[in-house]
Parts: C-alpha cells; structure tokens; sequence
C-alpha cells in the first residue's frame, strides 16, 4: 500500500505542477505528500523529481517511471469506482465551474436537487468567468459555451440558450428603438469582455442562413454579465445577455426585448443563441458521480433549452 500510495502522490504531483497541489487533491497536507515521494524514490533508489521553489522537474528516471505507472492510478480508481457503483450510490468530492451568470442563475437552484438525490456526494461548485484547468484545480465538471472549449477536453453539447437584446424603457424613450443589427452601431452597447484573453462576446446574429457579428458601439465594458444588466436597468444603453438572465427583468417591466417582430411581420435577422457545453478532462473522467451530474443536470434544465 506503501508503494501504490507513493505513485499516487507522484502521478498527481506531476499532473497538477506541484506537491502542494497534489496533497489538496488527496487531501492530505503537501507534508505528507512530499514524504510519500521521498519514499518511493528511497525505494526506487533514485531521484524521481526536481524540487525548487518555483517549479517541480521530473529527472529522466522520472520521466520513465511516469509513463509507466501514469495509468496505474486511473485504473485502480475506476476498479474502486466500478466496484462502488455495483453496491451504493455515486460518492466524494464533484467539483463544477462553470461561468458566474450561469452558476447564479441556473446552477444553484439545481444543485441542491442534486444532492438530496444523492446525499453521499459533496458538491463544490467554482462560479468564474476565468479560465480553469480540469488538472490542477481537481475540476471534475467545467460548463462552457462554445467559444471557451479548449482543445483536449471532452464536451457534450448541454443546452441551447436563447440570447436577448435589451434595454430599459428609458434609453428606449431617448435614443430610439433598433429594428435592425445594423443600427446597432449607432447606439450605447454595454459589452462583455472575457478574463481570460480580453476579447469581447459577439454580437451574432443569422439572416438567410448567414451568420455575421453585428457592429456595435462599446460605450460601457465589463467581465460580469449580471453588472452589464445592471447598467441596462440602469438606462446606460443595450446589453446581449443570456435568457436566463435577461428574463426576471423582461418580466418585471425593467428591460425590453429587441429585434422582436410585431405581430404580422417577420423577422429579419435571428439571433445567434449561446451554446453550452459539459466538458471532463477526458473518457476516464466519466465516473459514477460525473455521470449522475449530467444526466441530472439534462433532465433539469428547461425542456426548451434542451439538446
């Protein structure tokens, strides 16, 4: 046990980058994790890391060793898995991020559903519109739309949410009513920007099975969805946001909806909707408390939204 102990501790620490990283995936003090090494590498007689302040190495003899017991870890967690799934219910740790708007606004009322189902399982759910990485942090889940997949990921296609052109009545009263994308240039946009690489979410739009970006005037520019609809509330111009938190304020009267046809006419331009994905770091990421998650969340989402 000594020694699959140790190659545990090894495998995590050169996945996440770091022995402190390692013990926090296994729950254990970065202590602890550095004494499991040092003995597999006393057993092992040789040194299997470089350690310095700022960075961890492996050595050649490290190298070697990892590709052959990297999958070791794996298989003996899904046996454990497997085995567990056949007599009780998914269990441990699920750790989701996905962006802050769709944590607030769709997540959170879920989740607590989830767990009743499924008592013997912890949720951490990370609410950040920054980049995360599946490894390092010990992300089982992450939810994106399209333009945050990453290449090397595993993505399911979960929702189709509707997106929403809006603004107060009151910027509406004063600066006039867009009735095409492309007046939109002409008016005060409230933009998003992402953290993680400083571009701005597309304005798109499909006109005769065309797509195209709508050109916009940014007056006000922000990383939080819910501060973009704040400032639209607030009279300070047009935001795109997601239904899920253009609606409350739709319904209360505090925004309207744009590029929405009258009755009797037709739509000119559709509005390209946001597209999200359920992503794992890989097939051998797909345990009995991943699997629960998704199918839990599929079925609960609105039935519109659904793939």
């Amino acid at each position: 046990m000594d020694t699959l102990r140790g190659i545990e501790t090894f495998v995590k620490a050169v996945e996440a980058g770091s022995i402190a990283a390692a013990g926090r995936a296994l729950g254990i003090s970065p202590a602890a994790a550095s004494q499991n090494i040092a003995r597999l590498e006393t057993q092992l007689n040789t040194r299997l890391l470089t350690r310095t302040t700022r960075r961890l190495a492996l050595t050649d003899s490290g190298t070697t060793y990892y590709e052959k017991v990297r999958t070791v870890v794996r298989d003996v967690e899904l046996a454990g898995q497997a085995v567990s799934a056949l007599n009780a219910q998914p269990q441990g740790r699920l750790c989701i991020a996905s962006s802050a708007a769709l944590a607030r606004h769709v997540l959170a009322p879920l989740i607590p559903g989830f767990t009743k189902r499924y008592p013997r399982i912890a949720v951490e759910l990370v609410a950040t519109d920054r980049s995360v990485d599946h490894v390092s942090e010990s992300i089982d889940i992450s939810i994106r739309i399209q333009q945050q997949l990453e290449e090397g990921l595993v993505a399911r296609k979960l929702a189709v949410v509707p997106s929403k052109f809006c603004a107060s009545p009151a910027y509406l009263e004063r600066s006039g009513r867009p009735t095409e994308p492309e007046q939109l240039r002409d008016h005060d946009c409230l933009v998003f920007r992402y953290p993680v690489d400083g571009r701005f979410l597309r304005w798109g739009f499909i006109r005769n099975g065309e797509r195209f970006d709508a050109e916009v005037h940014a007056t006000l520019i922000s990383d939080d969805i819910d501060v973009l609809a704040r400032l639209a509330v607030a009279g300070g111009g047009i935001t795109r946001l997601a239904a899920f938190v253009a609606e409350p304020y739709l319904a209360r009267g505090e925004l309207e909806e744009l590029f929405v046809p009258q009755e009797g006419e037709e739509q000119s331009a559709l509005i390209d909707p946001l597209d999200f994905y359920i992503c794992v770091r890989d097939r051998y990421e797909l345990t009995p408390k991943v699997r629960a998650f998704m199918d839990y969340v599929l079925t609960a989402l609105p039935s519109q939204w659904r793939c």
